[in-house]
């Protein structure tokens, strides 16, 4: 019998209000996360996705509501969250060993020099720069340094990961190859991840559930869409199989809708504040047929024409 999933982070209530505004950002955001879930929040720009990011990095603080972590709340940075931004935020003078191991040194700082470098080369591994270990940024293609992020955030071994659209300013192959390794380690590490992205797409062959927020001001998670596309790298969600799964298209049709058709109709606090999950993949079947009885039939006897 399969295990119900463990609820990990709680989102309750959560809004942002900036000093001057008349309305806020987005309010009554609500929403909650599994260990071991990848899930993935869109949304246009300007309805908080980064804000509530920040919020549950511990770097910014809401105006209303609360998250909990494991039962405890959310109060500051802590180093079971890791982060990787937009920019991969890497420290230019060192090169990527030594920039990984500033990170895991903060976190064991008892460690033996031997320890932390085997450490910091399991995960240089994992993302495939062993080449280029002791090498520094300049020296990197923008790709490159994207892994040394997301190595670097693993490496700390948080128990979630927060990634803020990290592979938006990468090409398509490049962000393709990132998005693979991303999946691998994940299904590996069983990591569990929060992830923003504005790629329907990547959405869809990332995450177990999207959540879809509505257009700011008053912004609000109206949607969780899961994704009933398996997981299994080896039967489902792979890149180049995904568009040949019928599921594909009736998830993604849904997404845009809600982007390009609803999610403006639902701003100023019109979204409901707890969201409704869908699972549009998923075709209900037709209702069966109920064969009504013959002894509750009427039967009209023909009449004879002359």
């Amino acid at each position: 019998m399969p295990t119900e999933p463990i609820e990990f982070l709680k989102v309750e209530g959560l809004g942002k209000t900036y000093a001057g505004s008349a309305e806020s950002v987005f309010d009554s955001v609500n929403f909650n996360i599994a260990q071991g879930e990848f899930v993935c929040i869109i949304g246009h720009s300007g309805c908080g996705k980064t804000t509530i990011l920040n919020v549950l990095a511990g770097l910014e603080s809401a105006s209303t509501g609360h998250v909990f972590m494991d039962g405890r709340e959310v109060a500051g940075p802590s180093l079971d969250r890791g982060v990787v931004f937009q920019g991969h935020a890497l420290m230019p003078w060192l090169s990527v060993r030594n920039n990984i191991a500033f990170a895991v040194r903060s976190k064991w700082p008892n460690w033996g020099r031997a320890e932390l470098d085997l450490h910091v080369q399991k995960y240089v591994e994992l993302v495939g720069l062993t080449g280029a270990i002791d090498k520094k940024p300049s020296a990197l293609s923008g790709g490159m340094k994207q892994r040394v992020g997301i190595a670097r955030a693993f490496a700390i071994q948080p128990r979630m990961l927060l990634l803020d659209e990290p592979f938006g300013a990468l090409d398509a192959l490049t962000r393709g190859s990132i998005q693979d390794e991303l999946l691998r380690i994940c299904a590996q590490t069983h990591q569990t991840v929060f992830m923003i992205t504005h790629d329907v797409d990547e959405a869809i062959l990332l995450a177990d559930r999207i959540l879809l927020m509505s257009n700011g001001p008053q912004a609000r998670v109206a949607e969780v869409v899961k994704n009933t596309m398996t997981r299994d790298p080896d039967k489902g969600r792979q890149r180049a199989t995904l568009h040949h799964d019928p599921q594909y298209y009736r998830i993604r049709n849904h997404l845009v809708d809600f982007l390009v058709s609803r999610s403006k109709d639902l701003s100023h606090g019109r979204a409901p504040a707890q969201p409704l999950e869908v699972s549009p993949g998923v075709v209900e079947p037709e209702p069966e047929s109920i064969p009504v009885p013959l002894s509750s039939t009427t039967v009209t006897p023909l009449r004879r024409t002359a």
